[in-house]
């Protein structure tokens, strides 16, 4: 077989199948990455279902957006960290740091005796995951043709089956019978052998060095240290943003400005130009990335938390629509990579945005407090299945408008816009929702509103996929 077959496997003169992701030569790369998406995924889904729990224990409720927010405020400086440090030496120093500090932060989350050192604990495990996603998504780009990639995703979707299975569903029957503090202990117990073996694995991995296949650039062609100081400012922005809506006074609108204000001047210095305004290829694949995680994220962060304080429903229930959410994620990320593989990458994401609409309008019907709450609780796994098919399409996408040495920059972009996407919805939500209450209407209907305007992004995303293809 000659290397020109190899990489165009597609081709009718092949003699033999081309590599798949578990032949000898990928093998290694991808138990590695599925076993970090392993350690990872069972972590955050035990975890992000307590939260609410945690924040009413903790006499936090109020401040509950910040406790979601400092997560994703600090996944924003984590990702632009662990992008730039790949794209300088290889994804492995960053992956294994961001393993360390995983299990570091949910000591002391465990330990809290505040909302606020429960928000100093997300904000640590916010840093990690930033720079733990970055590098997976950067070594995937790294290590594997363009054909195999969009398989390799569903791999990693795949991989949070299991801690799907049995995280959420044993955190909820934990944290309502003993203590959600056992859930965070008991995660720390379970996770640090695993990741201080997977550290030691990547730290006895070959050095990387020079210009090779791998598309990681020689020592005279890295690029400049990441703009460190930028995305500070960037995270320390989102964080005010994120404390500011949980009030409606002039202190917290005056958080909520100077949030704002460091957003506008300092996000365009870390995305590709003309991302706000559209522009075809990488800027439209990056915006796509803000628009439909910050909807999953404020749908996975509000239902909870309407469901268990306003509606009453267990917490062991919401964690089974958690379970439910990352099993049909995995599920249609699965059919994108295997059924759907010939299928445009934009027509994925404009169909998974129109799946997430329909479950935005489950939210809304939901949150009346004469239907039944189950029907709110449907809108997680839907909008899960509409994320499954387009999350790692748009992923594709973005890589594809990518140069093999700019591979890192290219992820960092879409995790800090992913971020940023996170942040902007849930803080303009809950800016809402609060603002509803203010006024005198129920906490219901203020749930109601608040939902009502994640539709907005959703059909934005479906009217603007096919400026992201690759032509």
């Amino acid at each position: 077989m000659t290397a020109e077959q190899t990489v165009h496997p597609s081709s009718s003169d092949i003699a033999e199948a081309p590599p798949g992701i578990f032949s000898r030569q990928h093998a290694a790369a991808t138990l590695t990455f599925a076993t970090v998406m392993f350690l990872t995924g069972f972590a955050a889904l035990a975890v992000v279902p307590t939260l609410p729990t945690a924040a009413e224990d903790l006499d936090g409720v109020a401040l509950f957006p910040l406790v979601a927010g400092c997560f994703v405020a600090a996944s924003l400086l984590g990702g632009v960290l662990g992008g730039h440090w790949a794209d300088r030496s290889g994804a492995r120093r960053p992956l294994a740091l961001g393993m360390i500090l995983s299990v570091v932060t949910l000591l002391v989350s465990a330990s809290s005796v505040s909302v606020w050192q429960l928000v100093v604990g997300r904000f640590v495990d916010g840093l990690a995951a930033g720079m733990v996603a970055v590098s997976v998504t950067t070594a995937i780009g790294q290590s594997y043709p363009e054909y195999l990639r969009p398989r390799m995703l569903a791999m990693m979707s795949a991989s949070w089956i299991i801690p799907s299975l049995i995280g959420p569903p044993i955190a909820g029957v934990v944290a309502e019978t003993w203590s959600w503090r056992v859930v965070f202990y008991g995660l720390a117990a379970l996770t640090a052998l695993p990741a201080l073996a997977l550290v030691a694995v990547l730290r006895r991995a070959p050095a990387e060095d020079g210009a090779r296949a791998d598309g990681l650039p020689s020592a005279g062609e890295r690029p400049s240290r990441p703009p460190l100081l930028v995305a500070a400012m960037l995270s320390l922005g989102a964080a005010l943003g994120q404390y500011g809506v949980s009030g409606w006074d002039v202190r917290h609108l005056l958080f909520v400005a100077a949030g704002v204000a460091l957003l506008v001047v300092f996000a365009p210095r870390l995305l590709p130009a003309g991302t706000w305004r559209s522009a075809r290829g990488l800027p439209t694949a990056v915006l796509l990335r803000g628009l439909t995680s910050g909807t999953y994220f404020t749908v996975e962060a509000l239902v909870p938390l309407m469901l268990i304080t306003e509606r009453r429903v267990a917490a062991v229930t919401v964690g089974v629509a958690f379970t439910a959410s990352a099993v049909l994620w995995a599920g249609a990320s699965w059919v994108q990579g295997k059924l759907l593989q010939d299928v445009a990458r934009h027509r994925l994401v404009t169909a998974g945005a129109l799946i997430m609409a329909v479950s935005v309008a489950f939210a809304v019907a939901g949150s009346f407090s004469g239907v039944s709450p189950l029907l709110a609780m449907a809108a997680m796994p839907l909008a899960a299945i509409g994320m499954g098919m387009l999350d790692p399409c748009v992923t594709v996408l973005s890589l594809s408008h990518s140069s093999p040495d700019r591979l890192g920059h290219t992820t960092g972009a879409m995790q800090t816009n992913m971020n940023l996407g996170q942040v902007v919805v849930l803080a303009f939500a809950t800016a809402v929702l609060n603002a509803g209450l203010a006024a005198g209407a129920s906490r219901l209907g203020g749930y109601a509103i608040a939902f009502s305007l994640l539709l907005v992004p959703t059909l934005l995303v479906a009217v603007l996929a096919v400026r992201a293809r690759k032509d």
